[in-house]
């Protein structure tokens, strides 16, 4: 299989180039490197991958790159994913998630692609979980707080629009809370790899709010598999990627220092953020029955394995 994967030198576009590799696929990754980081993909170029630096809302630099190598699959995960960033520039943010998914999307025609996968966001789309029955399916509402989850829902819109008019053979992965190996505490981060980062730094965890606040969190290894069960699959439509648990911000605090590999300060508490979701988890049912994924790592095993990577 010929895959192109955009936004492939970042945290999750790096580790599914590597297991395309690891499949015997040939791939190509388009990144601007404005987030993903080259060093990334220093192990998948030595083994044959090729990276194209590109801004893919420039559809000069987009128009003709997966006809031209005869790529059979896309997945689609370059993104602005700075939620303050989207708040303060939300013509930006759309500028990038809605434009640069259409390009992809254009490509993936032009090319006559196999498959499309795209990868948008759970716990920016539906919104506030608190007051809903959780975990959440794809049939509930999606009312995103905040401009970055108001653009992966428009961007989610044109893909379905590609399927019923161009008969694009396209999936949608609603992500939870990804964590894992290549994380960057500074960049593309989550809560775990801010935590990881400054316990290695020896500093506290900073808590906003009273910490009781939950989140959905998936490992990046169970994601990829994800995305590549998504890639082999003819299922059409969206589905939730994610464990279907929640876990509070000071539970994952006492996980990091059940480890044992160094004292866990004790927290600093700060104000709590405005509009900061209190409660999410999505419910990865369809995924399991309709594409054959289920999370298989649990929270410390998937901790243990990002500290290890940080040593």
């Amino acid at each position: 299989m010929r895959a192109l994967v955009t936004g492939g030198a970042g945290f999750i576009g790096s580790n599914l180039v590597d297991a395309l590799l690891d499949e015997g696929a040939e791939v190509v990754v388009i990144d601007d490197l404005s987030t993903g980081r080259r060093a990334n993909l220093d192990s998948a170029l030595e083994r044959g991958a090729e990276l194209v630096v590109a801004d893919l809302t420039d559809p000069a630099a987009t128009s003709g790159l997966a006809a031209d190598r005869g790529v059979q699959c896309v997945f689609h995960l370059a993104a602005q994913i700075d939620v303050r960033r989207a708040v303060a520039e939300p013509a930006f943010d759309a500028r990038i998630n809605v434009e640069g998914t259409i390009n992809a999307l254009e490509a993936a025609r032009e090319a006559g692609v196999k498959r499309f996968v795209f990868v948008s966001t759970g716990g920016a789309i539906y919104g506030e979980g608190q007051g809903q029955s959780l975990p959440l399916t794809e049939d509930a509402p999606c009312l995103p707080m905040a401009p970055y989850g108001q653009s992966k829902y428009a961007a989610e819109g044109y893909v379905d629009l590609y399927r019923r008019q161009h008969g694009l053979s396209a999936a949608t992965l609603r992500l939870a809370n990804v964590y894992g190996p290549r994380q960057d505490p500074l960049g593309e981060a989550g809560v775990v790899a801010i935590f990881c980062g400054r316990l290695s730094q020896g500093l506290p965890p900073v808590v906003y709010g009273d910490g009781r606040q939950t989140r959905d969190y998936v490992f990046v290894h169970d994601v990829v598999e994800a995305l590549l069960a998504a890639g082999r699959s003819t299922a059409l439509g969206t589905y939730n990627i994610g464990t279907g648990l929640e876990t509070s911000v000071l539970e994952l605090i006492d996980v990091l220092g059940s480890q044992g590999r160094t004292a866990v300060p004790a927290p600093a508490f700060e104000p709590a953020r405005a509009g900061e979701v209190q409660r999410i988890a999505v419910s990865p049912a369809r995924a399991a029955e309709e594409i054959n994924w289920r999370a298989k790592t649990d929270l410390q095993s998937g901790i243990a394995q990002t500290l290890a990577s940080l040593s």
